[in-house]
C-alpha cells in the first residue's frame, strides 16, 4: 500500500508543472505584445522621418 504523502507529493508536482507552463505562455505573449509595440513605435517614427524628409526635400527645390 502507498502511504498517501506520495501522492501528495505526486500532486504538488503535477501542479507545480501545470503552473510552470501557464506562466511561460504568459510571459512569451508578454514578450510578444510588447516587442510588436516597440515595432509600431519604430514604424511610426520611420514614416514621419520620411515625410520630414519629403517636405525638407521640396523645400530646397
Amino acid at each position: 500500500m502507498i502511504p498517501i504523502w506520495v501522492y501528495l507529493v505526486a500532486a504538488g508536482i503535477i501542479i507545480s508543472a501545470i503552473m510552470a507552463v501557464k506562466t511561460g505562455k504568459e510571459e512569451r505573449r508578454e514578450e510578444r505584445e510588447g516587442i510588436e509595440s516597440e515595432g509600431e513605435i519604430y514604424m511610426k517614427r520611420l514614416e514621419r522621418e520620411k515625410e520630414e524628409r519629403k517636405s525638407a526635400s521640396r523645400s530646397l527645390s
